[in-house]
């Protein structure tokens, strides 16, 4: 069994360093402000708007409930999954560091599993499972949450597997989050 880890960690680095190493200055600039979380602040507040004129009292379950998805998903990736499993950020990893296209600088030491991923998607399910039926336009949502999260690949500090498993946890934390808004949401109002 750790043979497999040691090649599916090597498939991992190569495929990094293919997708990392196709940069431009063009995407440099482009990923480097598609990372940073808060360029997406009115993006949030436009959403919170939308929610609560849809769903009225309800609306604001919705988003507060999304907020605690986003919250609990970087908890599980951040507090639990980073010092548990101790992966380096590709920035950070003695046999690849050097090769990374860093355009952000590299942060903590960990990168599994990327924090960015799990929130947004996280976020992003937990919306569209709840707000998803009047706001179908919702669905968009995941291509953003999709290119946010590999924006993390693209400015050197996350392995694509960092990413995808970060997108799963997020999912699931989303999907949770809105299974017990509807058994317990409706009596939230």
């Amino acid at each position: 069994m750790t043979q497999f880890w040691t090649e599916l960690a090597g498939l991992d680095q190569r495929l990094f360093l293919l997708l990392n190493g196709a940069n431009t200055p063009a995407t440099d600039f482009l990923f480097k402000w598609v990372t940073n979380k808060y360029v997406w602040a009115p993006l949030y507040l436009y959403l919170i708007y939308v929610v609560v004129r849809s769903y009225g009292k309800q609306g604001w379950v919705i988003v507060v409930l999304s907020v605690l998805a986003l919250v609990l998903a970087d908890q599980l990736a951040s507090g639990v999954m980073k010092p548990y499993f101790e992966r380096f950020r590709p920035c950070h990893d003695p046999l690849i560091g050097s090769l990374v296209h860093n355009t952000v600088g590299c942060g903590g030491k960990f990168g599994f599993a990327s924090s960015h991923a799990a929130t947004a998607f996280a976020f992003v399910t937990s919306l569209f499972l709840m707000a998803g039926r009047r706001l179908p336009a919702i669905k968009w949502l995941f291509l953003w949450a999709f290119v946010y999260a590999y924006s993390r690949v693209a400015v050197g500090v996350h392995y694509p597997g960092d990413i995808l498993v970060g997108g799963l946890v997020g999912a699931l934390t989303g999907i949770v989050v809105a299974r017990l808004y509807f058994y317990f949401g409706k009596s939230l109002v």
